[in-house]
């Protein structure tokens, strides 16, 4: 409840202090890191979710009595203000360019890794700037860390799209290939499955879709497209969403189920659909929402069930992401500026 209530005064908060509320660690979170030996790696942490992810490690590491296990960071940090926060929460920055990999020997051998990095956008313009980003780099940190358990992130955009009438694609279901960067992404988790099984290291291929938080996010998007009159598609008929919290919690229990070859592993929440979601915003902001076209009979969705049975439902209910959502865009809060273009069908980002 303390965490419910903190998301909704969300307007009052700096970029530390949602920081702060949204690394608050878990139960699960602290159970986890108690069990697990050694440093923590955090590669990619200057991003949407790592310093979310490192400062939770931290601080769920000080909760175990484990102060004296080290959280290193590791970014090219052109970002300062992500070092800063980074450093503030007693997280250990160290600069690194992840396509160097003489720089990336340099790196401490931490036995726990999260792999974060990669590119999205920009892949239409500059595709072997994303192949090389997805593919490349991924057979570099393999190669340096074979000796660590890595949870390396995914995307469901690896599926094809799914009937909206059903539970959506399980870990089972084969790959889409929709696009060039589910196509690299696909390659991520080769590359990764193709050194865990014939040298290390012991992986999960982590497939997230969509964490959300005040200032990023599938819920931000739609809640600023009802907040500015903007019209909203309705053809996405269905859309997961988690909370980042509850996703970098998921994250670190994680390490704890990695394997050779890797583990596949559906990270997100219930399924919602677009209308009911937007109304709630509109509710909110006491305007109606305004919506084009219909609900198609497919959509990038995922079935959680699995991640439920590993690690139960998420904490943060949809109703409090929305509030939460609703209360930062209304109070004027600092948005990141990049949209998730969760719209889009057919792959091109």
């Amino acid at each position: 409840m303390q965490q419910d209530a903190a998301c909704v005064q969300s307007r009052l908060m700096t970029d530390y202090e949602i920081e702060f509320t949204l690394s608050e660690p878990t139960p699960g979170a602290i159970s986890a890191v108690a069990r697990l030996d050694g440093d923590h790696l955090v590669l990619g942490a200057s991003g949407k979710m790592g310093v979310t992810l490192a400062a939770m490690t931290r601080r769920a590491l000080d909760a175990a009595g484990k102060q004296t296990t080290r959280v290193f960071g590791a970014a090219r940090f052109r970002d300062s203000a992500a070092r800063a926060l980074l450093e503030r929460f007693g997280v250990e920055a160290v600069a690194c360019d992840l396509g160097d990999f003489d720089a990336m020997t340099r790196l401490p051998a931490a036995p726990n890794v999260q792999y974060l990095a990669g590119q999205k956008f920009g892949t239409s313009d500059a595709p072997e700037e994303t192949w090389f980003e997805n593919t490349v780099v991924p057979s570099q940190v393999a190669q340096r860390f074979s000796a660590s358990r890595i949870v390396v992130f995914s995307t469901g955009c690896v599926y094809p799209l799914a009937p909206t009438a059903g539970p959506g694609s399980s870990e089972d279901t084969g790959p889409g290939f929709l696009g060039e960067y589910a196509a690299t992404c696909i390659g991520r988790e080769r590359v990764f499955t193709y050194y865990s099984k014939r040298r290390g290291p012991p992986a999960l291929l982590f497939r997230l879709n969509y964490s959300v938080e005040f200032r990023y996010g599938v819920l931000v998007d739609i809640g600023s497209a009802v907040l500015a009159g903007r019209p909203l598609d309705l053809a996405v008929g269905a859309i997961n969403v988690i909370w980042q919290r509850d996703a970098c919690a998921r994250a670190i229990q994680c390490l704890l189920h990695t394997d050779s070859p890797p583990k596949k592993l559906n990270v997100t929440g219930d399924k919602i659909s677009m209308r009911p979601v937007a109304e709630k915003f509109g509710a909110i902001f006491g305007r109606a929402p305004v919506f084009t076209g219909a609900p198609q009979a497919t959509a990038w969705h995922v079935d959680p069930a699995e991640s439920y049975r590993l690690f139960g439902r998420p904490e943060t209910s949809l109703d409090v992401m929305v509030a939460a959502v609703a209360a930062h865009l209304q109070g004027g809060g600092r948005l990141l500026g990049k949209p998730t273009h969760f719209e889009v069908r057919d792959g091109t980002f």
